[in-house]
């Protein structure tokens, strides 16, 4: 199975995904005309609602047309400000669900039916792993612009899937990161400083390894560009591919073989995870 997307393994095309998200699309016009009946029967324009919510009407209007997707303090306030009795409000889960593009949701999935995982990146901290500061800063440097309320729908997608770290039982979790990643300091110094301290307190889970790269190696296994692989309970295990412009998901035995032998000469080639926890702390001191 193949799929297009965008820059890197984790910032992809999300706007397609949206734009192709029929189920998500339709519930949010549906919420849309729900708000826009409640506040018609209250008597009050999008501008006075707005007021009353502590949003603009532009918000409001973009809401009502399935646009946007409302927060859950914009539900509660809009629930209460018109008088719907809670109706607004039991929007509030669903609607959260459908913040999240399909592709999102589709590696969720995976990831939750996934007993093992092992992931190498080259070009920015892997998803998994990146606090909300990291990952919104990513989101801010993407050209073209994204506007706030995209951001942040983005940024709330890439937390949830942090989940799997909660689970239990606990899958196998394996990371390979380039040392580069930990030195360029996307977000600036502070950010920076914040994900790396993530990385050390990831990286001491019983159920997480963590290995890094050194930029000096003379042989590298892992030129081919970013991946991840996932074992999953029952069904193939699926293979994540991800190089410029394009994105790929195949469960191919043949394509496995070659990224699963890829990811085991990798993890040999990188520092042990003991030695990549003590060689974060370095570069943490040195940040």
């Amino acid at each position: 199975m193949t799929m297009m997307s965008g820059q890197t393994e984790d910032d992809t095309n999300e706007e397609r995904d949206w734009e192709e998200d029929g189920v998500s699309t339709d519930l949010l016009k549906t919420v849309g005309r729900q708000i826009k009946l409640w506040r018609e029967r209250a008597g009050l324009t999008q501008p006075e609602l707005g007021k009353l919510i502590g949003y603009s009407d532009e918000t409001v209007s973009s809401v009502e047309r399935g646009r946007r997707s409302p927060k859950p303090e914009f539900l509660d306030a809009t629930d209460d400000a018109t008088g719907a009795g809670g109706l607004l409000k039991d929007f509030k889960k669903d609607v959260e669900r459908a913040r999240y593009p399909q592709k999102v949701r589709d590696l969720a999935k995976i990831e939750a039916e996934s007993v093992s995982l092992g992931a190498y990146s080259n070009h920015n901290i892997q998803g998994l792993l990146q606090t909300e500061d990291y990952a919104r800063a990513l989101y801010q440097m993407r050209r073209p612009l994204l506007d706030e309320d995209t951001i942040e729908r983005y940024v709330a997608a890439r937390v949830a899937r942090q989940d799997v770290f909660r689970r239990w039982p606990a899958p196998i979790l394996s990371f390979v990161q380039e040392e580069v990643t930990l030195r360029r300091p996307l977000g600036g110094r502070a950010v920076m400083q914040r994900q790396l301290r993530r990385l050390l307190e990831l990286g001491k889970l019983r159920n997480v390894e963590i290995q890094v790269m050194p930029t000096d190696r003379e042989d590298h296994a892992g030129m081919g560009g970013e991946f991840r692989l996932f074992y999953r309970k029952s069904g193939p295990t699926v293979g994540h591919v991800s190089v410029q412009h394009f994105d790929r998901l195949t469960t191919q035995r043949d394509e496995i073989m070659t990224l699963e032998a890829r990811y085991g000469i990798i993890r040999a080639q990188a520092l042990t995870p003991r030695e990549s926890l003590a060689f974060i702390e370095k570069v943490l001191g040195e940040t």
